[in-house]
């Protein structure tokens, strides 16, 4: 099946935790090893929770660690590209003795670490340092180190749509570069009207998955509308990957998140001291998700003139905007003489980005220069291009490596 997979072009990622229940035949090879988290009397420490008699791996063991290794090695020889690293928190903070001797009440928090780390490593081992990659539910500090974390189960509800982007922004003010979430929420099955306002939330999100338990997230379980939002905007952010590349090359390089909080753009504006219902994806694109049935959503531009993505409208900054908007649209807003990259291609993320690029330049001023620089398949920059608007035309030249193909477009 794998390979079946490979061979299409796709890339394989693994549902794991690290829980071992009693039935499983690595429990009793885990108990004789002594890889398991122990009680004081030297019993396995077992709990019901998630599944019948579970025991945790212990991490502080080196031992336990390359056990645990091995056996995800075996499905990385197989073609798996990716752990899902679910779970990882409520680790008990008393009545347990781990192998290192650490203290109990550390743990509860430092586990998550430890189980990352064991399963990036292998990872980075197995694919490189350009393509080790999780999506890892829990996390401390540190943590920011195995990307990539998404935002746990939510309910599937509007309210949780506002409750997932501030626990977003929170995450990137705490130094994680990239951030991911249900669209459509977790926990029981949304409203046509929630996974449609959710898709574009999610899509222009640093990571995009459609997940749930209760039902599958696949758009025509909705409606016809459903499919042609999700196909819109995945279009649209398929053709976005030249920025959002370099975003999240910026934020492995700089530490900046792909997803900003508004007081990390603008820190002298005192109006966004508190919004946390929008945020800036990359350094440019203003995105404002509509969390309401009619389609309402207000939101707050910082100074200066914003220009809509989807529709070229015009919008003075300095003050708070109310829209309605329908089901296939939202507010994304692109700051005044920034240059948007948008590549040729919108039916796939892993093309060559540079290659027939067109540079969109939203708003500049007469005699304004701007430098962006575009992206390789690895992330870093391959070409640096400068733009100058003179006699209210753009003029472009290439001041680093190469770009054979590209157009400016004055928006």
């Amino acid at each position: 099946m794998v390979r079946r997979l490979k061979d299409r072009g796709l890339r394989v990622s693994l549902w794991i935790n690290p829980y071992i229940a009693q039935r499983s035949v690595l429990f009793e090879e885990g108990r004789r090893l002594g890889y398991l988290l122990k009680r004081p009397d030297g019993s396995v420490w077992q709990w019901d929770l998630w599944q019948a008699g579970m025991a945790i791996v212990d991490f502080t063991n080196p031992a336990a660690t390359a056990w645990f290794r091995s056996k995800l090695q075996v499905l990385t020889d197989l073609g798996v590209d990716c752990f899902k690293t679910d779970f990882g928190e409520r680790i008990p903070a008393e009545d347990v003795v781990w192998f290192d001797g650490s203290d109990p009440g550390r743990m509860h928090n430092y586990y998550p670490h430890l189980y990352n780390r064991a399963v990036f490593d292998l990872l980075t081992e197995q694919r490189g340092d350009g393509d080790a990659v999780l999506f890892a539910r829990s996390a401390t500090v540190g943590g920011q180190q195995f990307p990539v974390h998404w935002g746990g189960d939510c309910e599937s509800t509007f309210e949780a749509m506002a409750e997932s982007l501030r626990g977003g922004l929170s995450l990137a003010s705490s130094g994680f570069g990239y951030w991911s979430h249900d669209i459509g929420g977790f926990e029981g099955t949304p409203d046509a009207a929630v996974f449609k306002r959710w898709v574009p939330f999610g899509l222009l999100s640093s990571h995009s998955r459609l997940h749930g338990s209760s039902s599958y997230r696949v758009p025509w379980a909705f409606d016809e509308e459903a499919v042609g939002v999700l196909r819109k905007f995945t279009k649209l952010k398929l053709s976005l990957m030249p920025y959002l590349a370099a975003a999240a090359e910026e934020a492995h390089t700089a530490g900046t998140p792909m997803m900003r909080p508004m007081v990390l753009e603008f820190p002298a504006d005192p109006g966004v001291a508190y919004l946390e219902r929008q945020y800036m994806l990359g350094p440019d694109l203003l995105v404002a998700p509509v969390m309401s049935q009619d389609g309402e959503v207000r939101f707050y531009l910082p100074d200066g003139n914003w220009t809509h993505l989807l529709t070229g409208e015009r919008v003075a900054g300095s003050r708070w905007v109310t829209e309605t908007h329908g089901f296939d649209s939202l507010p994304v807003l692109v700051r005044e003489g920034a240059v948007i990259a948008v590549g040729a291609v919108d039916d796939r993320p892993d093309y060559d980005w540079a290659d027939g690029v067109e540079l969109r330049w939203f708003a500049p001023s007469e005699g304004q220069s701007r430098r962006i620089g575009l992206p390789g398949p690895g992330g870093a920059t391959v070409a640096t291009i400068e733009v100058t608007l003179t006699d209210g035309r753009p003029v472009a030249r290439v001041l680093e490596g190469t770009c054979d193909r590209f157009t400016v477009t004055v928006v």
